[in-house]
């Protein structure tokens, strides 16, 4: 996990699963928009490089080391240890970064457990710890910073790593789908809420990579393979969309599911990705259909009778 300072709004953002890949990347390119700022503490807060970084999608690198790189660069960033599994952890991470900064403007989950395999190849042991850290980590991560965006008049923004759904996705890692699926679950209902209680100034969006991502996991594969690097695009592409999301304005993003090149090509006006490559003139192979299905219905704004579970829990106490 990384928390850090952004300039020159002074916004603060906290990045869940910072250590490598992704997450290091976000974290390190938010900080870069810190460059800007006269902070001094942007200044005191360097510290002289004793090494070269580790391999950022290797298990070298954690967040201190993200950290430091952030600060040796002039940035603020903060490592603070979370386990995504326990709720008070969730709590003491949120309330940790209030303290230092005093406000969370961005909420990026990245943190994640990955298992590909069937149903009958999945221990309920594995199925567990990823329900854990995938859509209930998040769901921890949300409801911990909900209050603190309520206190900043609803405004802020979360990020999360989670696929647009359609079905093809389910095959082959079920377990894992399911709270991959959910996470996105969360990010339309959300979105919803949000939209529906008048919270323009709040955004919830969706993002997953279109080609496979170098990462620790395509690490293992390339080191077998090396040709296999040539569909591998860099994580600064899905960085690069993230904050073109963060960017953009709130009814644009709210709810959306969307995949790092789409965004980018249809926001950004961007058409040649070739600088995301990671071998050099490759043109990785896109693992991520091009249409996806629509999940609105015909009745979409036909709410039914709604019931506030809530509001209907607090009436029962009273009699």
């Amino acid at each position: 996990m990384e928390t850090s300072k952004m300039a020159p709004q002074k916004q603060a953002a906290l990045v869940v699963g910072a250590s490598r890949g992704i997450g290091r990347q976000i974290a390190i390119d938010l900080a870069k928009i810190n460059t800007q700022s006269s902070s001094p503490q942007n200044h005191l807060r360097r510290h002289p490089l004793h090494s070269p970084f580790p391999d950022p999608n290797s298990p070298s690198s954690t967040i201190n080391t993200v950290a430091r790189e952030i600060t040796d660069s002039g940035g603020d960033a903060t490592p603070i240890v979370v386990d995504t599994r326990d709720p008070s952890s969730i709590q003491r991470l949120v309330d940790e970064t209030i303290r230092h900064y005093g406000r969370i403007d961005v909420l990026v989950y990245n943190s994640g457990a990955i298992w590909w395999a069937s149903v009958e190849k999945t221990p309920m042991k594995r199925f567990q710890l990823m329900q854990h850290i995938n859509p209930e980590g998040l769901y921890g991560c949300v409801q911990a910073c909900l209050p603190h965006f309520e206190a900043q008049g609803w405004k802020g923004r979360i990020i999360v790593v989670s696929p647009p759904i359609y079905s093809r996705f389910f095959r082959g890692k079920t377990a894992y789908a399911m709270g991959k699926v959910g996470m996105s679950v969360l990010t339309k209902g959300l979105a919803m809420d949000f939209e529906r209680e008048g919270k323009e100034g709040m955004a919830v969006t969706s993002i997953w990579p279109a080609t496979a991502i170098e990462s620790a996991a395509t690490a293992q594969i390339t080191a077998r393979d090396p040709a296999e690097g040539k569909d591998l695009r860099k994580a600064s592409i899905f960085s690069d969309a993230v904050l073109a999301m963060l960017r953009a304005e709130t009814k644009v993003v709210n709810g959306l599911l969307d995949l790092d090149e789409d965004f980018l090509r249809r926001e950004c006006g961007i058409t040649d990705f070739g600088k995301y490559s990671v071998v050099e003139g490759a043109r990785p192979r896109r693992i991520m259909p091009k249409v996806f299905p629509r999940l609105e219905v015909e009745e979409q704004e036909d709410e039914g009778r709604r019931v506030d579970s809530s509001k209907l829990r607090k009436g029962m106490a009273k009699l």
